[in-house]
C-alpha cells in the first residue's frame, strides 16, 4: 500500500469514527455533519455513509421524519473507541483552553463548567529547551525559586510528572548528587546546557512501583462505605492503585491519605498500607544513594587504573 493509500485509509477511519461518534454520544448524524467538520463535499460524505453502511449496517438507519441518521438499539461501534473518560478530559482541555472549539465533536456543547484552575501555565520556550536536555541526557542552568530562596543550580532531568496540580521535572540534581523532583513553574530563567554523569536507572524511587490499598474509611456506615465504593470503582470493597513511588508521595498527600484525625465523612478513603509504602519510599531513596555511589567508585577506579 502507498503513502497515499495509508492517508486515504486513515482519513476515511477517521471520518467513520466520526460517525460512530456523532450515533453514540448525540444520539443523531446528519450528512452535512461530515461536510462541515471534514470540509469534504456531498458526494464524498454519501460515499463515506454507504460505506459505513456497507460495514457497519446494523449500527445506523434513516429516520425520514428527523431527516437524520439514528444508531439502532443494538448500536456496537467499530471505529469508535467508547470512553467516557477520554469524553470528559476533553471538555476539562476545552476548558483550559488546550482544545479549540473546533477540535471538539460536538454540534452543540452540553453546559459544562469546572472549579478555577489557579496553577500558572508553563511557558512554551522553556519546556521546549527541557525537553531536549531529557533526550540528550544533559544538564540544564536553571534559576529556580524555592520556598526559601532563588539562585542558579544545574539539573538534568530525565523525565515529566503531573502530581495533579503541577507539572514536576524527575530530575538529577548535580549539586546534591541526588534525584529530586523540581517544579516546573519555578524555573524562571534559563542557562547553558552541559554533560552531566548519572544514569536515570539509579532513580530508584521513579522506576520502582508500589499498589496502594485503597478502602472506604473504617468510621463509615456500611451505606456510605457502598457509595464510596461506587465513586472510587472498588470491587471486594479496596481498589489497588500503582503508582511509581516518585509519585505516591503527591497522591498520598492531595488525597490526605497520611491525615489520621480527619472525619469519616470528610476523609471518604484511607490507604491500608500507608506505613508499607512509606517505608518503600524511603528504602529506594537508601538504595538508590548507594547505587550512585557504587557506579561513581567504578568510575573512579577505572579511570584510576588508565592514569
Amino acid at each position: 500500500m502507498s503513502e497515499n493509500d495509508d492517508r486515504r485509509s486513515w482519513t476515511l477511519n477517521r471520518r467513520l469514527e466520526f460517525v460512530e461518534w456523532k450515533l453514540f454520544w448525540e444520539g443523531r448524524l446528519n450528512r452535512n455533519d461530515l461536510e462541515e467538520t471534514f470540509n469534504i463535499s456531498t458526494p464524498q460524505a454519501s460515499v463515506d455513509l454507504r460505506h459505513y453502511r456497507d460495514v457497519a449496517g446494523d449500527n445506523i438507519e434513516y429516520n425520514a421524519t428527523e431527516k437524520s441518521y439514528l444508531p439502532t438499539k443494538d448500536m456496537r461501534p467499530r471505529f469508535l473507541r467508547v470512553s467516557a473518560d477520554r469524553i470528559l478530559l476533553q471538555l476539562r482541555a476545552f476548558l483550559t483552553g488546550a482544545l479549540q472549539r473546533e477540535d471538539l465533536w460536538y454540534r452543540d456543547l452540553p453546559a459544562v463548567d469546572m472549579a478555577p484552575d489557579i496553577v500558572r501555565h508553563v511557558d512554551a520556550d522553556l519546556l521546549r529547551v527541557i525537553l531536549a536536555a531529557i533526550r540528550s541526557r544533559q544538564a540544564v542552568d536553571v534559576r529556580y525559586q524555592s520556598l526559601t530562596s532563588s539562585r542558579w543550580r544545574a539539573i538534568a532531568p530525565h523525565a515529566l510528572a503531573f502530581d495533579g496540580y503541577r507539572w514536576h521535572l524527575r530530575a538529577w540534581c548535580c549539586e546534591r548528587k541526588d534525584f529530586r523532583d523540581f517544579v516546573l513553574t519555578r524555573i524562571d530563567e534559563l542557562g547553558a546546557m552541559r554533560p552531566a554523569d548519572y544514569d536515570p536507572e539509579d532513580d530508584l524511587e521513579w522506576t520502582t512501583k508500589a499498589t496502594l490499598k485503597l478502602c472506604p474509611h473504617a468510621g463509615l456506615s456500611e451505606e456510605q462505605k457502598q457509595a464510596i465504593q461506587r465513586d472510587y470503582n472498588m470491587v471486594d470493597g479496596c481498589r489497588d492503585i500503582e503508582v511509581r513511588l516518585s509519585m505516591a508521595y503527591y497522591f498520598i498527600m492531595r488525597m490526605n491519605l497520611d491525615l489520621k484525625d480527619l472525619p469519616p465523612a470528610r476523609a471518604q478513603i484511607e490507604l491500608q498500607n500507608l506505613d508499607e509504602v512509606q517505608a518503600a519510599i524511603q528504602m529506594a531513596k537508601v538504595a538508590s544513594r548507594e547505587r550512585v555511589e557504587a557506579r561513581q567508585s567504578r568510575v573512579s577506579d577505572g579511570s584510576a587504573g588508565g592514569d
